[in-house]
Formats: structure tokens, sequence, C-alpha cells
């Protein structure tokens, strides 16, 4: 499973959401693409508040902290 995680560097919202993701049991498999949401306009103007954000394809999982039933309800859907 390929998920995108927008971030910042500076954002320790975004480093806890990277390890929650990776704690989880159904993120184990998952392949994690770090994405630095301000390297794209596009991606800034939607969601610069947001951030962090984790994304299937255009599939907004979470956002701002790491919801462990919203993460795994995606999983299931996702047959993960």
């Amino acid at each position: 499973m390929q998920l995108d995680l927008l971030y910042r560097s500076y954002c320790h919202l975004c480093d806890l959401m990277l390890e929650a993701v990776r704690a989880h049991p159904a993120g184990a498999g998952a392949t994690i693409r770090l994405v630095d949401v301000d390297a794209d306009p596009v991606l800034e103007a939607r969601f610069d508040e947001q951030v962090p954000v984790l994304l299937h394809g255009d599939e907004v999982i979470c956002w701002g902290r790491f919801d462990p039933v919203a993460f795994a309800a995606f999983a299931a859907r996702a047959g993960a």
C-alpha cells in the first residue's frame, strides 16, 4: 500500500503521524512517501493549515493528528 504524508520538516505533528502510521498494525506493509507541502504551491494552497495530511492517492485518510480508527477503516477498505 502506497501512502503519502504531506509534511513540513519543522512540524512535530508530522513526525508523530509518521511514527503512528508505522506503529499501527495496518501500516506494517505500507510504503510512506514524504511530500514537503511547502515545495508544491498547489498542495500548499489546498492543505496549508491541515498538515500533516495522510493520503492514499487523492483520498484523505486523516489530517492534523493521526486517527487510528480512520486509518483502520481505510486499511480494511483497501484490503491491507
